[in-house]
Parts: structure tokens; C-alpha cells; sequence
């Protein structure tokens, strides 16, 4: 276990969320922001400060109009980042987008791809079951979300996947200085991509919503906004699912109480979805531009202050969640923000909560023993975004 003391900042006046070390203190840095800091301020690049409590990301986050993402949800972005759609813009042009990208998210448009999904994760298991361990982000979770995105909801070529999971990774949770070129060839990808297709008769799925593009101050949008949506799409809808499938499966390796209790009560997985995702928040604080003076939690900000919401560690607010550290399968109201809350609440949560619980399913069915590779921990990259990068497992050989 890590300690508070292990972190090297002053969490309430000099917090910076790119610090490696916040990665393996993690869970004690949320507990300890949430508890004791309702704000905290960061002296990094540009400045920004940290909303910590559920009653206020909640506030700040439905307050759109005082809370704008037309700055971009990255805190101190490198220099050639570009937007992505509509993440980083506010209603009306936010919602006219949505309207196009929910479609194929909803809960029935997802529902109807249940026995897919668990088709697809049952071909990747089956082939592990025999050899008795797996590295599990590689051999599963950073696949399998791929898999379902570009198969049955955004149709990019199979062949062309490994280097497009690639750059995703790179630009995600890679090393800063290599970020922007990563993020430029899934650019360059997705544009070509677009363009083939806007050559090419419709096919009746989201990619030709969003070719057609929407309406922008009168007449279509730029072809620009196109791609930004399409790697809106992309980029969300892989490395989140990939985090919080692995968390789960983390989760039952390290408390194996928990994993036994669900095993002789299978009707409580869709409890142990929504826990994981409090508890295990892929997107930790997505950032917003104040836009006139206000206070939150009594500190007052001004117009073009930079704030981050941190949604990880509102969901352990005591507040809002009773014995929040806790991984409780009896909960019975799971609040908690991880999937955001406003207009930007997440695009994929149902596809999400879909894919984990058939994973939690079906590798149960499969491998209802298991725990983690003696000697080894699992590693993170922790930042705005938070990745599971490795989770060595072994089980019995059947």
C-alpha cells in the first residue's frame, strides 16, 4: 500500500497532475482531496485549480454557460494539440453533434449487441483458459473494446487497427514530447478515412452522419469539425473501456472475497460494473474555462481561469456515497460521476457498461479462480486520464 506522505506536492497549493508520482499513490490522493480540499490549486504551466467534491463538479459541470469546454478538456495542452468534437465545445454546436454520434450509443441501438459483444469476448478468452496466466491489458482489455467500436459501429478496416491502437495509446498515456505526432497520424488516418467514404454510397451507420457534417452558424461545418468528431468517437471509446475492464478484473484477483461473493451471486454483476467505474474512473478531471466571476467552495475565480473537474475523486465523497472506499455489492444507489454529468455526459456509457459486464461474465464463467502473478503489481499511467498498463494474472491449468 502507498502512503499520502509518498506524494512529493502540497496537494492544496501546488498540486500538478501530470506528476509521475501520482500514479502509485493514486487512491490516497483522491481520498485526500475529497476529504480535505475542496479546491486545489496548481503553480503548473499555465495555472488551473482542482474541483474535488461531488456537489460541485456536479454544480459546475450542469453549468455549462459559466463552465465552458471551448477551452479544451486538457489542462496546459501542448502546442499542436487540436479540438476534438464536440468534447470541447459548449450547446448549441454540442448538441447538434450529439444528435448525430448518439444513435448507435443509446441503450436500445446498444442492447441489441449484447450476444456480439459476448460472442467476441468469449473468441478472445477461450484460447487463454488452458495456458494457466495472461498479461491481461494486452491479451484482452486493450483489444476487446476495439474490436467492438470499428466492427460494428465505426467500420475502419481490420488490417489497419494495430497501428491505429498504437498511436491512440501514444497520444493518450505516452511520453508528453511524443503525444502531438500520435495524435497527428490518427488525424491524418481519419481524414483520409472520412474522405474515402464521403466518395464512396452511404452505408447507413454513424460514419455517414458524420460526413454530412451539422449545421454551424447557418451553413454545414467546416470539414475540419468532421474529423475532430470522428476522433472524438475513436479516442473515447477505446482507452476508457480498456482501464475499467481491467480494473474490474484487478478488482476479483485482489479481493477474492468479493470475487467468490458474486460467483454465488451472479444477479449482483451489474452492482459490481457500476463500482468499478466509482471506483476505478478512467477519466479522472476534464478540464473548463471559467467565463465570468464566481466562487466554488468559497474560492472565488475569475474569467479565463482554468479549472478541472475531477470526477475520479467525487465519487468517493462521502457525501454523495456512504463507506465510499468501499467495494460494496449491496450497494443500492451508486452515485457517483465517473461517466461526467451535463451535456458531456459520456457518449459510450451504455456500450461501456455493456462491454464490462459481459467481460466480468464471462471470464468468471470461464476462470472463476485466479489472482495476481506473484511478485508483480499492476502499473498505471495517472493524468487527466488514468490507464491500467499491465495485469499479470495466473490460475489453475485446466
Amino acid at each position: 500500500m502507498s502512503d499520502i506522505r509518498a506524494y512529493p506536492r502540497d496537494l492544496h497549493t501546488d498540486f500538478d497532475i501530470d506528476d509521475p508520482s501520482l500514479s502509485s499513490n493514486f487512491e490516497e490522493v483522491m481520498n485526500e482531496l475529497v476529504a480535505r480540499c475542496p479546491v486545489a490549486k496548481s503553480r503548473t504551466g499555465t495555472g488551473y485549480a482542482v474541483i474535488n467534491r461531488y456537489r460541485d463538479v456536479r454544480a459546475c459541470a450542469l453549468d455549462w454557460r459559466t463552465f465552458s469546454s471551448e477551452g479544451g478538456w486538457m489542462l496546459n495542452a501542448p502546442e499542436g494539440n487540436v479540438t476534438i468534437l464536440p468534447e470541447d465545445c459548449d450547446p448549441p454546436y454540442h448538441d447538434k453533434w450529439r444528435q448525430v454520434l448518439n444513435p448507435p450509443f443509446s441503450k436500445p441501438s446498444v442492447a441489441k449487441l449484447t450476444d456480439y459483444v459476448r460472442e467476441k469476448a468469449a473468441a478472445l478468452l477461450d484460447p487463454m483458459v488452458a495456458r494457466g496466466e495472461c498479461e491481461f491489458v494486452a491479451d484482452f482489455a486493450a483489444r476487446f473494446p476495439g474490436i467492438i467500436l470499428f466492427e460494428r459501429i465505426f467500420p475502419v478496416p481490420l488490417e489497419d487497427l494495430p497501428q491505429l491502437f498504437d498511436d491512440i495509446d501514444v497520444y493518450s498515456f505516452g511520453p508528453l514530447e511524443e503525444r502531438v505526432a500520435a495524435f497527428e497520424r490518427v488525424h491524418a488516418y481519419l481524414e483520409q478515412f472520412l474522405r474515402n467514404r464521403h466518395a464512396s454510397p452511404p452505408q447507413g451507420d454513424i460514419v455517414d452522419g458524420i460526413v454530412a457534417g451539422v449545421d454551424k452558424n447557418g451553413e454545414t461545418c467546416p470539414w475540419e469539425d468532421r474529423v475532430y468528431a470522428a476522433l472524438d468517437v475513436v479516442f473515447g471509446g477505446l482507452a476508457t473501456t480498456t482501464h475499467a475492464i481491467a480494473a474490474a478484473i484487478f478488482h476479483f484477483a485482489a479481493h477474492p472475497d468479493i470475487r467468490r461473493e458474486l460467483l454465488a451471486n451472479p444477479h449482483l454483476v451489474d452492482n459490481a460494473v457500476a463500482e468499478t467505474v466509482r471506483l476505478y474512473a478512467p477519466v479522472v478531471a476534464p478540464a473548463r474555462t471559467v467565463t465570468k466571476p464566481v466562487e466554488i467552495a468559497g474560492v472565488p475565480f475569475e474569467p479565463g481561469d482554468r479549472i478541472a473537474l475531477n470526477l475520479a475523486a467525487a465519487s468517493r465523497d462521502p457525501e454523495a456515497c456512504a463507506n465510499p472506499q468501499e467495494f460494496d455489492l449491496h450497494r443500492e444507489d451508486v452515485v457517483h460521476t465517473a461517466f461526467g454529468v451535463g451535456p458531456h455526459r459520456c457518449l459510450g456509457e451504455h456500450l461501456a457498461r455493456l462491454e464490462i459486464k459481459v467481460v466480468i461474465e464471462e471470464f468468471l464463467k470461464r476462470i472463476p479462480d485466479f489472482s495476481l502473478k506473484p511478485g508483480t503489481w499492476p502499473g498505471h499511467t495517472s493524468e487527466q486520464m488514468r490507464s491500467m498498463r499491465d495485469l499479470h494474472l495466473v490460475w489453475p491449468s485446466q
